[in-house]
C-alpha cells in the first residue's frame, strides 16, 4: 500500500492543504488537537472531492441510460447467437462500438477518486510514523497523533502492535473495536448501494456484460474493503466510509428520481407521479415533464410499467401530450392495449355472448310459441254453430256409408269383418317346409 501511495505523492501537497483548511476552521470550534476537529475535516475533504467529481458522475448518468437504450439491440443479438457465445460476445463489442458506448462506464467515479485515496493513505501514514508531509508541519504533526476518534488515533490500524498503540496513548482494545466496527460499516455500505442498484434500478428482462459486472462488483467490493481495512488507518477509514455513504444517499436520490426504464424503481416513481399528476391534473417539475415526454415519445415502444401509467391517466380523463404536459379530456376511448384512451369517441358496445345451451333452445321455444298461436286462433274460429252442423252431417254421412257396405257384403253384419281377417290370416300363413312338398 505504501508502494502505491508513493506513485500520488504529486498530490499529496494539494490534499494535505486542503485538510489544513479545515482543521482551522473546525479546530476554532472543537479544539485544534481534539479528534472532532482533523475527522470532519477527512470528511470536509470527501465530500469537496464528490462535488468536484458531479460532472463526472452525471457523464456516467448518460453513459448508463446509453446502455440502456441498447438493451433492446443487446436481446436481439443474444437470441440470434444464444447458442455461440463467443460470437455473441463480438457482436456486442462490435454495437458498443458503433454507438460509442462503454459498459465500464460505472467505474470512473471510483477510479477518479483514487489519487485522492492514495494521497490521503500517503499523508497519515506520515502522521503515524511521525514524519512531515506536504504542507503539515511539526506542529500540525503532533495535533495529529494526539488527536482521537472514540478513543482510537487518528494514524493507527487494526494490525498495529499493542506497543505503538500506548506509544499515541490509546489501548488497543479500542483501538480493535473502532476500526473493526468502521470496516463492517464500510463493506456493509458498499454491498448495500450495489445490491439497491442491482435489485431495483435494473431491467432484468434483458441480461447484459454491463449486469453480470454489476453482480460481480456486489459481492467483489466489500470483500476487498475487509481484506484491505484491516491495514488502513483510522483516517482513512473515515474517509472511505464517508465516501461510500455519500455514494449510498446520491444512488438512493438517482433511483427515485430518474430509475432505469423497466426497472422496479421506475413503477414506483410512474405509480408517484401517476397519483400526483391525477390529484394536481399536472406535472411538479421540470424532470417530470421531461419523464412524461420520453414515455409519450415511445409510442408502441413503451414497456408494462409505462402503458400502464398512460392508461391510468386515460382513466382518470387526462391526456399525456408530446410536450411532457398534461391536459384534460371529456371523451374516453380504448388505446392499444385495449384500455380507455383520451380523446375520440367512446368504444360500441358489444351485446353478451349468449352460451351454447340458450343458443340451441331460443329457436326451439320460439317455434313452439309460433305453433301454439296457431292452434288457439284454428280452435277459436272452429267453436261457432255453422262448425258444429257440418261435423255432426259428417258423422251421420259416414254410417250411411258403412250400413251399405254391410248390405253389399250378402250377409249379416260383421261377416264382411271376419271375411277380411279370414283373408288377412290366410295371407300371414307361413310357408311349408321343402321335405313337405
Amino acid at each position: 500500500m505504501d508502494t502505491i501511495a508513493g506513485f500520488f505523492s504529486f498530490i499529496t501537497t494539494p490534499v494535505s492543504w486542503v485538510i489544513v483548511q479545515f482543521h482551522k476552521l473546525y479546530g476554532a470550534i472543537f479544539g485544534p488537537d481534539t479528534g472532532w476537529a482533523w475527522g470532519l475535516s477527512i470528511v470536509s475533504l470527501v465530500i469537496l472531492i464528490r462535488i468536484c467529481l458531479i460532472p463526472l458522475f452525471v457523464k456516467q448518468i448518460k453513459a448508463t441510460r446509453a446502455m440502456q437504450t441498447l438493451q433492446p439491440e443487446m436481446k436481439k443479438i443474444q437470441e440470434r447467437y444464444k447458442s455461440d457465445k463467443q460470437r455473441q460476445s463480438e457482436e456486442m463489442m462490435k454495437l458498443y462500438k458503433e454507438t460509442g458506448t462503454n459498459p465500464l462506464s460505472s467505474c470512473l467515479p471510483i477510479l477518479a477518486q483514487s489519487p485522492f485515496f492514495f494521497a490521503l493513505y500517503h499523508v497519515l501514514n506520515g502522521i503515524a510514523s511521525n514524519k512531515k508531509v506536504g504542507v503539515i508541519d511539526q506542529q500540525l504533526l503532533d495535533s495529529a497523533r494526539d488527536a482521537h476518534i472514540f478513543g482510537a488515533p487518528l494514524a493507527v490500524k487494526f494490525t498495529d502492535s499493542a506497543d505503538k498503540v500506548a506509544s499515541l496513548g490509546a489501548s488497543l482494545t479500542d483501538v480493535r473495536v473502532v476500526t473493526a466496527l468502521m470496516i463492517i460499516l464500510m463493506s456493509a455500505s458498499q454491498f448495500f448501494t450495489q445490491r439497491q442498484l442491482m435489485t431495483k434500478n435494473v431491467d432484468t428482462t434483458v441480461k447484459t456484460p454491463f449486469m453480470q459486472q454489476q453482480k460481480m462488483l456486489m459481492y467483489v467490493f466489500p470483500i476487498m474493503f475487509a481484506v484491505f481495512g484491516i491495514n488502513f488507518p483510522v483516517g482513512v477509514l473515515v474517509y472511505w466510509l464517508t465516501t461510500n455513504v455519500w455514494t449510498m444517499g446520491q444512488q438512493m436520490y438517482v433511483i427515485r428520481q430518474n430509475p432505469t426504464p423497466g426497472s422496479k424503481a421506475q413503477a414506483a416513481y410512474l405509480e408517484r407521479l401517476q397519483k400526483h399528476i391525477t390529484d394536481t391534473k399536472k406535472t411538479r417539475s421540470r424532470g417530470q415533464a421531461r419523464a412524461v415526454k420520453a414515455i409519450v415519445a415511445k409510442g408502441r415502444d413503451r414497456n408494462e410499467y409505462e402503458r400502464k401509467f398512460i392508461n391510468g391517466l386515460n382513466k382518470a380523463g387526462l391526456a399525456a401530450q408530446a410536450d411532457g404536459t398534461i391536459v384534460v379530456s371529456d371523451t374516453v376511448t380504448t388505446t392499444e392495449d385495449g384500455a380507455p384512451a383520451a380523446g375520440g369517441a367512446p368504444k360500441r358496445q358489444q351485446p353478451k355472448r349468449q352460451s351454447k345451451s340458450k343458443r340451441q333452445s331460443a329457436p326451439t321455444t320460439a317455434a313452439a310459441k309460433a305453433d301454439a298461436g296457431a292452434k288457439t286462433s284454428l280452435t277459436k274460429s272452429e267453436d261457432g254453430p255453422a262448425d258444429k252442423a257440418a261435423e255432426s252431417e259428417g258423422v251421420a254421412k259416414k254410417g250411411t256409408e258403412n250400413k251399405g257396405k254391410s248390405g253389399a257384403s250378402g250377409g249379416q253384419p260383421g261377416q264382411g269383418t271376419r271375411s277380411k281377417a279370414k283373408s288377412g290370416r290366410k295371407g300371414q300363413q307361413r310357408p311349408k317346409h321343402p321335405s313337405k312338398k
